[in-house]
């Protein structure tokens, strides 16, 4: 896990630094997994939302795309309690972990290449550290590649696609969309699609596959 005054994008650096000037009681630094190291299941994001994660330092929390993330995870059994859109509501995911392919928030959501690859270490270290991994969902494209990259897969052999399933030895690979307001509002990405995916994964971990 980066620390929280981790330098190695200068871009990132420059707007966490200025964001930490204009909204100081904001968390403002790589935000870290939420869940623990012993699930099965791992969600991979693309980075912190400006006004979510950065925001409450807990992935997906504060956004409309936690509202669909964790209503989705609570219908399929992988968290518990109830999501507030807050840190400290008590939620608690179900062999189930949540984390991101870029740590830090970049500016309009948008991170780089470099950067993506930059903070692609702290992606393997996050797989590395799950003993029980089997299953891993990718939202959106690049949490996809660059998830692939972290499996050591070929990217032809493992091409994004919502619904698609690729498999790398011990773990299953599923994408899907990314749950943005942006996917949702103009139709690329609806509430069953979104379920559809999860619905798949938790068939599949109940049956000792994925």
């Amino acid at each position: 896990m980066p620390g929280r005054d981790c330098p190695l994008c200068p871009r990132l650096v420059d707007f966490r630094n200025a964001t930490r000037a204009a909204k100081p009681d904001w968390f403002n630094a790589p935000v870290p997994s939420f869940g623990t190291e012993d699930a099965t299941l791992l969600v991979v994001g693309l980075a912190p939302g400006l006004q979510g994660a950065n925001r409450t330092g807990r992935p997906f929390t504060g956004d409309y795309a936690g509202d669909l993330l964790y209503a989705t995870l609570l219908d399929f059994g992988f968290a518990r309690g109830r999501y507030e859109a807050r840190p400290d509501d008590g939620l608690t995911l179900v062999d189930c972990r949540i984390s991101n392919a870029v740590r830090c928030v970049p500016p309009q959501n948008k991170p780089l290449p470099s950067e993506i690859n930059t903070c692609r270490p702290f992606l393997i270290a996050t797989l590395a550290t799950m003993p029980r991994l089997r299953a891993i969902v990718a939202l959106g494209r690049v949490a996809h590649d660059s998830t692939v990259k972290a499996l050591g897969l070929r990217a032809a052999a493992a091409r994004f696609a919502h619904g698609a399933v690729h498999h790398a030895e011990k773990y299953t690979l599923y994408d899907s969309y990314h749950c943005s307001r942006y996917n949702t509002n103009t139709g690329v990405l609806t509430p069953q699609m979104f379920r559809d995916v999860f619905a798949r994964v938790r068939k599949d971990i109940d049956e000792g596959g994925g």
